[in-house]
């Protein structure tokens, strides 16, 4: 099927997504990795869990480009878990610093695993916004509770803390 212009990025909680498109990519993408298809002036592409055995559980981010139509492109890293735990890990961003993959959006995520008992502080620059998706676990925020599945947005907050009330693997978005 085909996309245009769209940040598609795939981070794999689970199992494997095969990945083929029609700038000539074919992957496996694996937990712990991040995929990142900028679908620009137009790519069609297929997915498809390669394992029929196994459960495949992902999380697929839609994040509108601030320029259209440019040449589509496809991007993948591995971030290792010591690299996410106990912290924010950026992931995507506009310059792709830290070695994240590059969105062309000022959108910023960073994700984490975290044991319970511990936490993660984030502080969103003035007029900035953030949305916090609990992927697994329970994590308090600010004094709310949120469980697996759960998403926040957040507003008007100088400082976000993300405290674990049991193991938990979270993503952060910091948004303009």
């Amino acid at each position: 099927h085909g996309h245009r212009d769209m940040e598609i990025v795939t981070y794999l909680l689970d199992g494997e997504l095969e990945h083929k498109d029609s700038m000539g990519n074919g992957a496996v993408i694996r937990p712990g990795e991040v995929q990142r298809m900028s679908a620009g002036k137009g790519v069609m592409h297929s997915e498809f869990n390669p394992s029929p055995g196994a459960t495949t559980h992902l999380l697929q981010i839609w994040i509108e480009p601030s320029v259209r139509g440019v040449p589509p492109s496809y991007e993948q890293t591995y971030f290792p878990v010591d690299e996410r735990r106990g912290r924010l890990r950026l992931v995507a961003s506009r310059d792709g610093r830290e070695g994240s993959v590059t969105i062309h959006q000022d959108a910023a995520l960073y994700a984490a695993l975290l044991a319970a008992g511990e936490s993660v502080r984030h502080a969103p620059a003035q007029g900035r916004h953030a949305y916090l998706h609990v992927a697994r676990g329970k994590v308090d925020l600010n004094g709310v509770q949120l469980g697996a599945g759960d998403g926040a947005k957040i507003a008007e907050e100088s400082e976000l803390r993300i405290s674990a009330a049991a193991d938990a693997e979270i993503l952060l978005f910091d948004l303009d």
